[in-house]
């Protein structure tokens, strides 16, 4: 949807697993991109002995449960003798082979491609053992493009623009569990964000100041005065931001772009401890405002209805319920398809359909109105019948 250049590893190769070029050709039908491998991994498994980095021609031979993370060996290319001491006649020779293959589909990269989103470099290791993870950090920083131009409902804001402008991309709450903080991860777009000056913020069309900001490496954090274009800076936040809000020096508008996506996993949230309600509303809300997952409440009858794109998540929004909100809940399976953000060039015809279709209307954490869908065959009756009424499968329409 928005070609953003993406960069695939490959892990675990200290198992044993699928043949790497099946790998790259699932990537390739799943996502619908083209892959370039930039480094090749040399067998597999307990015969694991490395990846040859075809970007920069080195080796870099791997050691289980090695966690330092050495410089690759510099050889002239793959037909390099050398190779032969490091990891043997067979497997050089094997290496050798699956190279010429590797470049005789998939060439060399073309790195505009790549920032067009239109390729994905593909890099091989293990990373529990910090294994193969520094080749793709270097090629990142060599490859990556720079902050690009960012469109609000206003203008166009460039990187260069001397005034400060970001967004919210991501809320994390209970970061620290004794304390019940809330992060807030802003991207800034342009100019100079500084620690303690006010900047507008465009949804509640007011100032903020922001005393505490902090930049995050892993599990490592530190306080910084200043950020720049690409950027990514962390503000304790006590409820006043969302996902997709804009700070700026001068009104811009909000950035666009940052939509709700319909998720294809349905489930209704049953409360397993009435006197914990206000903790199960409260915990489900700070959840959805981080984007773990959407809920969408049903105009009759009040029903909560969660969405996600995996079971998995699920079973993540139970534990943080229960243990960062002392909330215990179940989830009843229902039968949905879609959920379809719906609009109208006419008011009328739009209450018209709302009014008709109750029994499937909700609204989602914003409070825009939803059509839920419950197969793929009657939505498409739906959408005959209805041609005035239009059906999105993204928020922001």
């Amino acid at each position: 949807m928005r070609n953003t250049p993406v960069i695939c590893f490959i892990n675990k190769m200290d198992r044993e697993g699928r043949d790497p070029f099946d790998l790259l050709d699932e990537i390739e039908e799943k996502l619908s991109i083209k892959v370039q491998p930039l480094s090749w991994p040399i067998g597999m498994g307990k015969g694991f002995k490395g990846v040859y980095n075809i970007y920069s021609d080195s080796l870099n031979l791997f050691e289980s449960g090695k966690q330092k993370v050495t410089e690759g060996i510099k050889i002239d290319d793959v037909n390099d003798p050398i190779l032969e001491k490091y990891i043997g006649q067979s497997k050089a020779e094997t290496l050798r082979e699956e190279i010429e293959l590797v470049e005789g589909i998939y060439g060399n990269l073309d790195v505009d491609k790549y920032q067009k989103g239109e390729v994905a470099p593909v890099f091989f290791g293990s990373a529990v053992n910090n294994f193969g993870v520094k080749e793709l950090l270097d090629n990142f920083i060599q490859l990556a493009p720079y902050p690009k131009p960012r469109e609000t409902e206003m203008k166009v804001v460039n990187p260069d623009d001397p005034e400060f402008s970001g967004f919210v991309f991501k809320i994390h709450a209970n970061m620290d569990p004794k304390h019940r903080n809330r992060i807030a991860f802003i991207r800034v777009c342009s100019g100079k964000f500084e620690r303690g000056k006010n900047y507008h913020h465009v949804r509640h069309n007011k100032s903020f100041r922001f005393s505490n900001a902090t930049a995050f490496m892993a599990q490592d954090r530190e306080t910084i005065d200043e950020a720049w274009p690409g950027d990514i800076v962390g503000i304790f936040d006590t409820g006043n931001l969302k996902i997709g809000d804009t700070l700026c020096e001068k009104n811009i508008g909000d950035f666009k772009g940052i939509p709700s996506f319909s998720p294809e996993i349905f489930k209704e949230v049953v409360n397993k401890d009435a006197m914990k309600s206000k903790q199960l509303e409260k915990g489900l809300s700070q959840l959805m405002e981080e984007g773990v997952a959407q809920m969408f409440t049903s105009e009759i009858g009040n029903k909560k209805i969660i969405g996600t794109v995996g079971v998995l998540q699920f079973e993540v929004i139970q534990h943080r319920l229960k243990h960062e909100y002392g909330a215990s809940c179940s989830f009843a399976p229902v039968n949905l398809y879609k959920a379809c953000w719906i609009s109208s060039e006419k008011r009328s015809d739009l209450d018209k359909f709302i009014k008709s279709k109750q029994r499937h209307i909700a609204k989602d954490k914003d409070g825009k109105v939803v059509f839920m869908a419950e197969s793929k065959s009657w939505l498409s009756m739906v959408q005959d019948n209805f041609p005035e009424i239009s059906f999105h499968f993204t928020s922001e329409f």
